[in-house]
Parts: C-alpha cells; sequence; structure tokens
C-alpha cells in the first residue's frame, strides 16, 4: 500500500481543493491523516492508486511526496503501540508517520511509513495485514 504526502502553505479550502481534484479524477481517498504546523498543512492519503493522485495533484500545483506503508494489527490493549515502536527503534528503523486506520476494542490496525520498510515488514511479518510493494 503506499501514500502520498502533500505539504502546502496552510489556508482555507485547501483539503476541499484536494479532495475535488481527487474525487474529479476519480481517486478515491481510503484514510486520510491533516496536520497544520508552523503555517504548513501536512495531509498523508492512503490511496488505492497513488500514481494517479500524485500525477494529478502535481498536474494541480501541489508538491507531492509518494511512501510505502505498512499495515500492521496489533491488540488493543496497553503498551502494544510500545512494544512495536521500541522493537523497531532498537534495530535502528526510524518511524516517519503513523495513523489508526481502525480500532474495535479487540484490535488496531495501523498505517506505518518507515525509513526501511522491508526490514520492518521482516520484524513484523506476524502484525502485517498487507504485503509491501
Amino acid at each position: 500500500m503506499k501514500s502520498v504526502t502533500i505539504v502546502s502553505e496552510d489556508k482555507v479550502g485547501l483539503l476541499a481543493d484536494i479532495s475535488y481534484i481527487l474525487g474529479k479524477a476519480k481517486v478515491n481517498i481510503e484514510s486520510i491523516s491533516v496536520d497544520v504546523v508552523a503555517g504548513k498543512a501536512i495531509i498523508t492519503l492512503t490511496i488505492g492508486n497513488p500514481a494517479k493522485a500524485k500525477d494529478v495533484l502535481e498536474r494541480n500545483g501541489y508538491t507531492v511526496a509518494e511512501s510505502n506503508v505498512l499495515v500492521i494489527k496489533l491488540a488493543d490493549k496497553p503498551g502494544e503501540l510500545s512494544r512495536i515502536t521500541n522493537m523497531l527503534a532498537g534495530d535502528h528503523v526510524n518511524i516517519q508517520n503513523v495513523h489508526m486506520l481502525s480500532r474495535d476494542g479487540k484490535n488496531t490496525v495501523l498505517a506505518i511509513v518507515v525509513d526501511k520498510p522491508k526490514k520492518a515488514s521482516k520484524m513484523l511479518e506476524d502484525h502485517l495485514v498487507n504485503k509491501p510493494d
């Protein structure tokens, strides 16, 4: 699975513009995370067709970065995130982005972007929901 990240000056209507562009191109957003830091909007989208999304957004003036995403399922209990993040850190895998996709009381599903996806996928193979690209 892949995600695309857009970093742009924050402005009223930014997300409306991005979602309109993608909708018009028939690109479906599977998950979204938006943060504003120091006047910059950081929008991370998990999309079924990231190449098309990147192309259409760039043609509309946005700067877009594409990343591999690991989707993992953990038991929904205290300490599970700490266990996984410490395991990755202990093996020098840097986590660049995390967002929760779902939580049902039994399991939590997370999307994680790391600097070493192949290494992380081997470490987390018992938790992987998707096969890395």
